[in-house]
């Protein structure tokens, strides 16, 4: 049942079998097939809930793209600029098919960095070649980011205002108000199932789990 007045903000990562050599701890949010479209069909017909993957993975296309088309669904996908064409990765062409299919191309930055770890070269090719990289095979401009991680703190995110970000998804879990800058997301996990998807689409947290999410987002906010 839809929602008045916020919108969940599921992200996907991985499906189905892994083409590469996933990094530590990355199996957390890969998922079955089976599992991703239980999650698709959960949603189909709601405005309530956006779907945004993040890494640019290969199965962002080989297996999440028709799945989307089949039931009419749209998707924000934040792709690393500077990883594409790699084994396991979106390539450019990949990146044009999302395009032509409807889909939005946004940045992830350019080599999965922690935006609170970067040095001001690091921060140029992050935030400047990446949506430039990503602006040119599009031939849209490329003003909305995934923070890599979700980790962030007041100075990546006066950066990040600079740079002309529009909007910043985190990985924070909850839901966020729809024109919100900065967008609060849920990740799928290997273990989802019928009951995790209806507790994170349909239940309401209690107070004691609305308070502690609100408190981790405003230490973020500040720290640094």
């Amino acid at each position: 049942m839809a929602r008045v007045g916020t919108v969940t903000n599921l992200t996907v990562h991985g499906i189905g079998p892994t083409e590469r050599e996933l990094d530590p701890g990355e199996d957390a949010t890969w998922v079955s097939i089976e599992q991703f479209e239980l999650v698709l069909d959960a949603v189909v017909g709601r405005d309530d809930v956006r779907i945004t993957f993040d890494d640019g993975n290969a199965s962002d296309v080989a297996i999440a793209l028709p799945r989307l088309l089949d039931r009419g669904l749209t998707a924000e996908f934040f792709v690393l600029a500077g990883l594409l064409g790699r084994p396991g990765r979106l390539t450019e062409d990949d990146v044009s098919r999302l395009v032509t299919a409807g889909m939005r191309i946004s940045s992830h930055g350019w080599a999965h960095r922690d935006w609170r770890r970067i040095d001001d070269r690091q921060a140029e090719e992050e935030l400047a070649q990446a949506h430039h990289r990503l602006a040119e095979l599009t031939g849209q401009p490329v003003s909305r980011v995934a923070i890599p991680f979700g980790s962030y703190d007041r100075h990546v995110l006066r950066r990040l205002r600079k740079a002309g970000v529009t909007r910043a998804y985190t990985s924070d879990g909850g839901r966020a108000a729809p024109g919100s800058w900065l967008q609060a997301r849920t990740s799928l996990v290997c273990c989802l199932d019928a009951d995790w998807t209806r507790q994170v689409l349909d239940e309401t947290p209690s107070p004691v789990v609305r308070a502690r999410k609100l408190t981790g987002r405003v230490v973020k906010r500040v720290r640094g």
